[in-house]
């Protein structure tokens, strides 16, 4: 009894770690938008079986980072400009009353505990560097926390679902924006001041202003491309890990 229960932890372990994996590398562009995943090509690289690594699939389509075609396979998922401007704006909305909530509701533990992981952020040698400012685990991101710290539920499990999973592969790109780290991470800093004063107010336009600056990224690059279609790979293209 005891061996058989020790043994589905430890199957469950694998799937949470190759699903990590792979969504790791859709965030960063190692697995790039409309590339085809060659299931053989990913259980070699990620020395697994075919069946803790369909399982993982299965969880990542879930989070609408992976998509299932008939007679195709399966495919990184892709978002025109404009389909990733109506999410931000949806984000935009939803955000800003988390943060107002947080400025409520958000106990003062978890305030501290936000104050230390910005602390954390900026030893970050690519903050440090201005090059780039990443959050890779959702122990690690800041907005995540304070959706959390919302204590709105439904709420939270709005942001926490699809678009949160969504949202996580544009911030890794708009992260990398030369010159954008610290002006990020100064906007953070601005945001949980507010929430610490307990000030939902000025906890609501400083998200607002943090997010408007995400969404204008965004809106410039539909002004300036004119892109409102998804990016097409190339037929026959498949991608694995390695």
């Amino acid at each position: 009894m005891g061996d058989s229960f020790d043994g589905k932890v430890q199957a469950q372990s694998l799937v949470d770690i190759v699903a990590e994996r792979i969504e790791a590398a859709i965030i960063s562009g190692a697995l790039e938008p409309g590339a085809k995943l060659s299931e053989q090509g990913l259980a070699a690289s990620l020395g697994v079986s075919r069946g803790p690594l369909r399982e993982a699939i299965r969880r990542l389509e879930g989070r609408k980072l992976l998509e299932r075609t008939p007679n195709i396979g399966v495919r990184v998922a892709q978002l025109s400009l404009v389909d990733l401007n109506e999410i931000l704006q949806v984000r935009e909305a939803l955000e800003c009353l988390a943060c107002r909530l947080a400025a409520i509701n958000m106990p003062d533990a978890e305030i501290a505990a936000l104050k230390k992981l910005l602390d954390v952020h900026e030893k970050q040698k690519s903050v440090r560097e201005n090059k780039g400012y990443y959050q890779e685990t959702e122990n690690l991101d800041f907005h995540f926390r304070i959706v959390n710290g919302s204590g709105n539920e439904r709420l939270a499990h709005m942001l926490a679902g699809d678009l949160h999973y969504m949202l996580r592969v544009y911030r890794y790109k708009s992260g990398a924006q030369p010159g954008r780290a610290a002006q990020v991470l100064n906007e953070h800093r601005a945001i949980v001041a507010a929430i610490e004063t307990r000030d939902p107010d000025a906890a609501e336009r400083a998200m607002h202003e943090h997010l408007r600056h995400a969404r204008r990224h965004v809106e410039e690059q539909l002004a300036a491309t004119g892109d409102t279609e998804p990016r097409v790979v190339p037929k026959g293209r498949t991608r694995a890990l390695g």
